[in-house]
């Protein structure tokens, strides 16, 4: 079993564009997947992102709110307009007492491809080996059923007629 990597796949019934729009836009980005950005998605900048519940699923939402106002610090990587959207980050870094800033990081990808019933939105984390073995386990077992969540959530997002 690979345990540095975890990857979801989810087809988005949406034009192009519109899901660019919701992976790079920190304020669509952060409706669905649970967060509030203090700026824009600025290739080379880092932002604070503070968790605060979805406003695309209420049991999801639920699950969110005992972590709302945590804050992570996230380096953006890449933008490729229409392709690729990549970010540093710490995984899984809910607890508020804790100095996750001397930890290694993951890398998050989201790669776009077109295809005959939609666009085919790939998400990648990987680095997961690399971190202190107390929250190695851990962080990939949270961020693995997070991102098979988050697929849900960027799908319910993007075929809600109001975005």
């Amino acid at each position: 079993m690979n345990t540095d990597r975890i990857e979801k796949r989810v087809v988005l019934r949406a034009p192009l564009d519109r899901v660019w729009r919701a992976i790079s836009d920190a304020e669509e980005f952060g409706r669905w997947f649970g967060v509030r950005f203090d700026g824009p998605f600025v290739e080379g900048a880092s932002i604070t992102a503070a968790i605060t519940p979805t406003t695309v699923d209420d049991e999801v939402a639920k699950r969110q709110e005992p972590h709302a106002g945590v804050k992570s610090t996230w380096q953006i990587v890449a933008i490729e307009p229409g392709r690729r959207f990549a970010y540093r980050w710490h995984p899984f870094a809910i607890d508020p007492g804790a100095d996750y800033e001397r930890e290694p990081t993951t890398l998050v990808e989201f790669v776009l491809s077109e295809t005959p019933d939609g666009v085919l939105l790939t998400i990648t984390e990987s680095g997961f080996d690399a971190l202190p073995e107390a929250r190695r386990s851990a962080s990939f077992d949270a961020n693995a059923e997070g991102w098979a969540i988050q697929t849900g959530l960027v799908r319910r997002y993007l075929e809600d007629a109001r975005v």
